[in-house]
């Protein structure tokens, strides 16, 4: 079984009343990538993210640099990425 890594992230600059949410949930789950995002009150997105070594290094760039259409990604901030043997989500979701 490959290894599980797993992340908080934070996105930066006009990420709130663009969709980043569903395109970033619509992202996750094509790619496979477990686990959350919500609006926060500073007008950022928040969340975790986890999944294999390729597809997880996939989804962080993503988030980095490209999320939805109408959206300005300033910076992305991500915790110590950690390993583990198994999942903590089920699926990714959209958390309010």
């Amino acid at each position: 079984m490959s290894k599980i890594l797993s992340c908080d992230f934070e996105v930066f600059g006009i990420v709130q009343g663009v969709s980043f949410r569903m395109y970033t949930e619509r992202q996750a789950k094509s790619l496979g990538i477990r686990g959350w995002i919500m609006n926060t009150s500073y007008d950022t997105v928040k969340g975790q993210i986890e999944g294999t070594e390729a597809v997880f290094a996939e989804m962080k760039t993503w988030l980095e640099t490209t999320g939805s259409p109408t959206s300005r990604i300033d910076r992305a901030e991500f915790s110590v990425v950690k390993e583990t043997n198994a999942y903590n989500f089920d699926n990714f979701t959209i958390r309010h």
